[in-house]
């Protein structure tokens, strides 16, 4: 199992660097960061320096959208940090949260994600690519590549990632809900002449290291509520009680009213307040080492084949030391 830390690009972005520098000194092999231009700073100036200060670590979006940026400007992004540091991108991708609904836009659609994935891996690996109506490739790239993996939790969403993605990216720690979700994928690969076992999964949720468990709760809530907002989504288009979506996703919402982006993905978020204890142990790893060890294993034996970590809490540097002394030697021997 590999391990990835995820981070929000906040101010001073030499701390982002510097915590980028200490996951890879525990093991850590993937450096994810948020992108939403408005609540954070830009990501793809940050991903220059982690690139430049660590040594194997690939540097990921977690994730971008096809409308913030035209396709082409972010496969030239990536293809340049590709050349300058050798193939140690990953393009993490979905329909858009944050960084569209802060700028007055909706989420885009799955028929745009759809286009923009094979678009952007193309351009960026040198090939031609419609954009637009236009057919464009961009001449300086000689040998790039660029793996695409694809956010998703709704049956069309998790359809688009088996037939398209080069890996799937889950946010939450649910193994049943992991468990049902990576069968999906794997379903609709299967069905599109793909090989599913050659997709990767990638879960990504908090993690917090320590006994107190109440606290830990309360610094990883506000989780629930930025998955809660995917799960609107969801609701909004499949109804409550949906077959098609597992009510182990989509009950705890019924208290939800409304969502402040101004504390997305922040501990004390007040947007949060309706996410029950029970949703947040089991969405993200907390407790002593010897329970993320219990779960991971439960997630790997599941197929899953990274654990991302969240580390939007008060104790980053400790956890990431702690899995790098308890959890990541367990696992990847």
């Amino acid at each position: 199992m590999d391990f990835g830390l995820v981070l929000q690009t906040d101010p001073p972005a030499a701390k982002v660097v510097d915590l980028m520098r200490r996951a890879e000194r525990n093991g850590f092999r993937y450096g994810w960061t948020f992108d939403s231009a408005v609540l954070w700073q830009e990501p793809f100036v940050i991903h220059s320096q982690i690139l430049e200060h660590t040594e194997r670590m690939h540097v990921g979006t977690m994730v971008t959208n096809p409308g913030t940026r035209t396709w082409e400007v972010t496969a030239s992004t990536f293809a340049t940090l590709n050349d300058m540091f050798g193939n140690r991108t990953v393009c993490g991708i979905g329909r858009g949260d944050s960084a569209m609904r802060v700028a007055g836009r909706p989420p885009n659609t799955l028929a745009r994600l759809s286009e923009a994935i094979d678009a952007i891996r193309d351009l960026a690996e040198g090939r031609e690519a419609v954009v637009d109506g236009s057919p464009i490739r961009i001449p300086w790239i000689t040998d790039g590549r660029l793996p695409v993996w694809m956010a998703a939790y709704g049956p069309r969403a998790l359809a688009l990632a088996g037939q398209k993605a080069d890996g799937f990216i889950l946010q939450l720690a649910d193994p049943y809900l992991t468990e049902w979700m990576v069968k999906a994928v794997r379903r609709a690969a299967e069905e599109a002449g793909r090989d599913p076992d050659a997709i990767t999964v990638c879960v990504a949720a908090p993690a917090y290291v320590g006994e107190d468990l109440d606290h830990a709760r309360a610094q990883c809530r506000w989780f629930g509520g930025m998955v809660g907002n995917h799960v609107a989504d969801l609701v909004a288009r499949y109804g409550e009680h949906s077959a098609l979506v597992p009510d182990e996703l989509t009950a705890y919402i019924k208290d939800r009213h409304g969502y402040d982006y101004s504390h997305h993905g922040r501990a004390g978020n007040p947007s949060t307040d309706f996410v029950p204890d029970a949703i947040v142990d089991r969405f993200c790893l907390l407790g002593p080492a010897e329970a993320h060890l219990a779960k991971l294993r439960t997630l790997r034996e599941l197929g899953v084949d990274q654990f991302a970590l969240y580390a939007m809490h008060d104790a980053r540097e400790s956890t990431i030391d702690a899995y790098g002394a308890r959890v990541i030697p367990e696992l990847t021997a």
